[in-house]
């Protein structure tokens, strides 16, 4: 049995969340609304871009775990990151987090 919560819940709470914090949640990319997967993008001041996915663990675990960070020489690798993984996944949802600290909202 599944005992996740339903990502477009968790979205919603993680925008309701960073937004209460004075920052700025958008959601770049809708997946599926139940079972669907999530990318979240922190950065601070729209700089330092960072993609979290939840990576499951050999206890049975799913963690967030540092997928990609942007590099200041080659944004442009960044967003094709991006794009390649909605292209593999068509139930991913993207949500970026644009807060001072925003791992703090997914436990990081």
């Amino acid at each position: 049995m599944d005992d996740r919560i339903p990502v477009h819940l968790e979205v919603t709470g993680l925008i309701r969340a960073v937004q209460a914090e004075g920052g700025f949640a958008t959601v770049l990319a809708k997946g599926e609304p139940d079972a669907g997967t999530l990318m979240i993008i922190c950065c601070e001041n729209g700089t330092k871009l960072r993609a979290y996915e939840r990576m499951p663990q050999l206890d049975g675990t799913r963690t967030w775990s540092l997928s990609k960070e942007q590099d200041t020489d080659n944004k442009s690798d960044f967003s094709d990151f991006m794009a390649r993984r909605q292209r593999q996944d068509s139930d991913l949802w993207i949500l970026e987090l644009d807060v001072a600290n925003p791992e703090r909202f997914i436990g990081n």
